[in-house]
Parts: structure tokens; C-alpha cells; sequence
């Protein structure tokens, strides 16, 4: 176990699938967890989970692409603990449309969840770690933010933005001994995967040398060891989480 007894963390998308598994992870470790969600509804529904299952998890659902209304709920979170020792940015939507089929409106809002609202969260913390002088943020990027993918381009594009925002944060902050870091999952079994039919399940596991689709926990641990004083010496890395899986 690492014990992070104390700090408290942050988690956008923790709602379900990856995110979910990461707050569980997080409160296993002793850290205190907060998560936001897209709605209300989807909010109250992971948080009566979450304590049906042992967990004690706040959660709040603002808009993440309106920056002062993140700012007045990250005010508020430091208000009420004094301080914000790790973000977690995991909000984000993928797409699979041809590019003849996808419209502007699409692309943007792909843009919006993916990048700006990770520019919106961690533009919030920044001052309060400053202040307590260290922090983390972690964000949520994809394998196929390496290897881009044959449709939907509204999403690599944005996961590729997402490690350039990781790795240019992780040089402009470093001496405020603020660490990023970006996780890059590869094919994981999050519910909509689980859901696919064997038939298209086996042809992605022979693509994996490991042999296996990841695990939502495969997942969640790397962003734990990344939040971990273990990981103290690194920041700007982009952390490949997929069985060796190459295009």
C-alpha cells in the first residue's frame, strides 16, 4: 500500500469506468477524494455506490469548460481542507466518425472536454500548490495519442494536445515542485468494452503481447505510483499503460 494519508485528491470524470476505479484506489491508499461528475444525477449515483462499498467520497458536478465555475468549487474544496495536493484530470469523450462524417460542432466539443477543461482545472490548483509549495496533476491521455487511430480524429488529436499540455506544464512548473504526468491506457475493460461481443474481443487481445485487455485497476495503479512520493523524481512523462500494444 502507499500511503497517501492526508492529501487530498481531486478526480474530474470519476464517475464511472477508469475514473471510478481510481478514486476507489486513491481512498484505499488513505487520501481524501473528491470527484466530479458531468450531472447531478450521475454524481449522487457513484457517490451512493462508492458508500455502499466502504468508500467516503465528496463529489461535485461543475461545468468543466467554464473556468470560474471551476474556480469557485476549487476555492471552496481549499476552503474546507486547506489545501489541494493532487488533480487527476480523467473527464474526457471519445469519437469514431470519419472525418466526412463529423461535424465542427463535434471536433469542439471534443476539444472543450479533452484540453480546455484540463487547462481550466489545473489553471485553478496552480495557485493554491504554489502557495503550499508542491503538488501533482495527473492527466488522462491514450495510446492512441502515440499511434493516432483510422477514425474519429477529434480524439487522438486531443489526447496528443493533452501530452504537449502535460509535458510543457511539467517544465514551466517544476520549480514550484509541481509534478505532471499524463497516463496513456490502452484497450481496458471499462463497461463498454466488456460489452463488446467475443468475436471482437479476441482479434484486440492478439494485438497485445501481454495477452490481455487492461483492467480498470492496471489503470488506476499507475496513476497512484505517478501521485506517489515514489514518482518524486519524475514529471513531463506520458506513461504508457498497455501490455506492449503497437499499431
Amino acid at each position: 500500500m502507499i500511503d497517501l494519508e492526508g492529501k487530498v485528491t481531486i478526480v474530474t470524470g470519476g464517475t464511472r469506468g477508469i475514473g471510478i476505479e481510481i478514486v476507489k484506489t486513491f481512498c484505499e491508499n488513505n487520501a481524501k477524494v473528491i470527484l466530479f461528475g458531468s450531472r447531478k444525477e450521475t454524481v449522487k449515483k457513484a457517490l451512493d455506490k462508492l458508500k455502499e462499498e466502504g468508500f467516503e467520497v465528496k463529489g461535485y458536478y461543475p461545468n468543466l469548460n467554464d473556468f470560474e465555475e471551476v474556480n469557485n468549487v476549487m476555492k471552496e474544496i481549499h476552503d474546507e481542507f486547506g489545501h489541494i495536493d493532487i488533480l487527476i484530470n480523467n473527464a474526457g469523450i471519445s469519437a469514431n466518425k470519419k472525418i466526412e462524417d463529423t461535424e465542427s460542432s463535434d471536433f469542439i466539443k471534443i476539444m472543450n472536454l479533452n484540453v480546455n477543461a484540463i487547462f481550466n482545472t489545473s489553471k485553478a490548483v496552480v495557485p493554491f500548490m504554489k502557495e503550499q509549495k508542491g503538488g501533482v496533476i495527473l492527466n488522462t491521455s491514450s495510446m492512441v495519442s502515440i499511434y493516432g487511430q483510422p477514425s474519429g480524429v477529434g480524439y487522438p488529436a486531443s489526447k496528443f494536445a493533452v501530452n504537449g499540455l502535460t509535458k510543457s506544464l511539467a517544465r514551466e512548473l517544476a520549480p514550484a515542485n509541481i509534478r505532471v504526468n499524463a497516463v496513456a491506457p490502452g484497450i481496458t475493460k471499462t463497461d463498454m468494452v466488456a460489452s463488446l461481443p467475443e468475436e471482437m474481443i479476441k482479434p484486440l487481445i492478439a494485438t497485445i503481447p501481454l495477452g490481455r485487455i487492461g483492467e480498470p485497476k492496471d489503470i488506476a495503479n499507475a496513476f497512484l505510483f505517478l501521485a506517489s512520493p515514489m514518482a518524486s523524481y519524475i514529471t513531463g512523462v506520458v506513461l504508457q499503460v498497455d501490455g506492449a500494444a503497437r499499431n
